[in-house]
């Protein structure tokens, strides 16, 4: 009996197998003792339930961001959020045939898991952004609004020089195929890929810390592809001592105007040492603002920290990225990996709306980056990074006021888009404008937006949101497969048959 035919099997005996949250314990995680939980076959025989441990895995519960009054607050202001960790956890999940918790589905991160087709920026900026306005697919009454911001493009080979600290969990629960094999492969493939003159350094940590690899140019592989594949998994995981010990190999190996950063990799599993997330948090940010950036990967199922992992990448001035198979692998250390440059810090959005015009609003995603409207233009506010190349897409669903005498030639604004951002840390912020009118209300739109659209109306229905109207798997797919054109390694093409697995759950 094959995979699909056994999981098949299942389906009639479990209580529930569909792409949502099972009922939830006090602690807002979900109950690994439910009647809900999986239930697997092999060869037709019952095994166990939930096999991956996923019950185990640890999400931060959120509601969506609700509808908002444009009367009673027209303005509407956001951190960008460059990570893509909650698309490659839900894609483990589908490829396990297992539910995808809705706590584990942030849609901001679906849509910047992917590249879009956006412009550079070509009037000396580090960043460009653009619009885009239409029908919301969902509801045909409303519109959609879709921002899209693009970094920079720098040729590899033109990138500033990386002081890069790998900080590598091998505790015991790291000994599984999908996590330190894994990840050895992450840093072999980075490190072969490198500048000549970029550094590498590896703190690993267990039960001790130790650096295994003094800071090395990467010219010299052969030595550093040795520290790497000698890693073994063993001990208990002080992971919150290990931070601090390669924060200051990173300090010690500093390069100024470069990129100094630390990549970690872990399930995400502190259970030694500094174990509070605002004990971590606090040291990320002491050295993110010495212009000490943190990447941190996670690594298979069981152990995942993400609410934690999200945390310290958000206030580390890095992101959170999650490694699932050897296609992402290649993804974020290879295709991707000039995104590990900062273009862009502290980069903000605010969206100003037209009460003439829009009625209410309401921002898909993004619901732990929205920030005070008076943050925007205060510079020693903390907000995302964006890296070289990196687009960032965002959403606004809007209701439009149903009596519209004010709307005219002159008054055709319906929203404005401000953005800051500042080029490097510690210099004053660069604002950026652009108008939305009436007249971009365009029947055709672009493959940017139905993308968009489809990839949102996914989440939502992942999220059993009340706020998907008629989203379906169907529509869904339907848009998506209208966005294909532009496909950077198939990565599009790999959603449409997430989508249809995910129905078939």
């Amino acid at each position: 009996m094959n995979k699909l035919m056994r999981y098949a099997l299942a389906l009639t005996c479990a209580t529930s197998l569909c792409c949502c949250s099972s009922e939830d314990d006090s602690d807002g995680m979900p109950d690994s003792n439910s009647s809900n939980s999986n239930v697997f076959y092999t060869d037709g025989i019952e095994s166990f339930s939930d096999p991956y441990n996923i019950t185990s895995d640890k999400f931060k519960e959120f509601s969506d961001n609700p509808f908002v009054s444009a009367n009673e607050e027209k303005t509407s202001t956001f951190s960008v959020d460059a990570d893509g960790a909650s698309y490659a956890i839900m894609r483990k999940y589908i490829s396990i045939e297992s539910k995808v918790y809705k706590e584990s589905v942030r849609i901001e991160e679906f849509l910047n898991y992917f590249t879009f087709d956006y412009p550079n920026p070509d009037d000396g900026n580090q960043v460009a952004i653009n619009s885009e306005i239409g029908i919301c697919p969902w509801n045909e009454r409303n519109y959609l609004l879709r921002l899209g911001i693009k970094g920079k493009t720098i040729d590899e080979k033109e990138l500033p020089p990386s002081n890069l600290v790998f900080l590598v969990d091998v505790s015991g629960s790291m000994s599984s195929n999908e996590k330190l094999p894994l990840l050895k492969e992450c840093l072999n493939t980075l490190a072969k890929n490198l500048n000549p003159e970029d550094r590498i350094s590896i703190i690993t940590y267990s039960g001790n810390v130790r650096r295994v690899l003094e800071s090395t140019p990467a010219k010299e592989y052969e030595k550093i592809a040795s520290a790497i594949n000698e890693l073994r998994a063993e001990g208990s995981t002080n992971g919150g001592f290990a931070l601090k010990i390669a924060y200051n190999e990173a300090l010690n190996n500093f390069i100024k105007g470069g990129n100094n950063r630390i990549i970690l990799g872990t399930d995400g599993d502190f259970n030694v040492g500094v174990t509070s997330t605002e004990e971590l948090l606090e040291l990320v940010e002491t050295y993110a603002d010495k212009g000490i950036y943190l990447t941190a990967c996670g690594f298979g199922m069981g152990n995942l920290n993400d609410e934690m992992m999200e945390a310290i990448s958000n206030r580390g001035n890095g992101t959170y990225e999650y490694i699932d198979s050897e296609k992402q692998m290649l993804k974020v250390f290879l295709h991707e990996r000039s995104k590990f440059f900062s273009v862009a810090s502290d980069a903000k959005c605010q969206i100003t709306f037209n009460p003439d015009y829009v009625d209410s609003y309401r921002l898909i995603g993004y619901e732990n980056r929205v920030m005070k409207n008076s943050d925007f233009k205060n510079d020693k506010k903390d907000a995302g990074e964006i890296g070289a190349g990196q687009t960032i897409t965002a959403l606004y669903e809007i209701v439009p006021t149903s009596k519209q005498e004010n709307i005219s030639e002159e008054n055709n604004k319906i929203a404005t888009f401000d953005f800051r951002y500042k080029p490097a840390l510690g210099e004053e912020s660069i604002p950026l404008t652009k108008n939305i009118l009436t007249t971009d209300l365009k029947e055709t739109k672009s493959e940017n937006f139905t993308f968009a659209a489809g990839v949102a109306e996914y989440g939502m229905i992942l999220r059993e949101s009340k706020y998907k109207g008629n989203s379906t798997f169907e529509s869904a797919k339907d848009l998506v497969s209208k966005s294909l054109t532009f496909d950077p390694n198939g990565y599009r093409s790999d959603l449409l048959e997430l989508i249809s697995i995910a129905e078939k759950l």
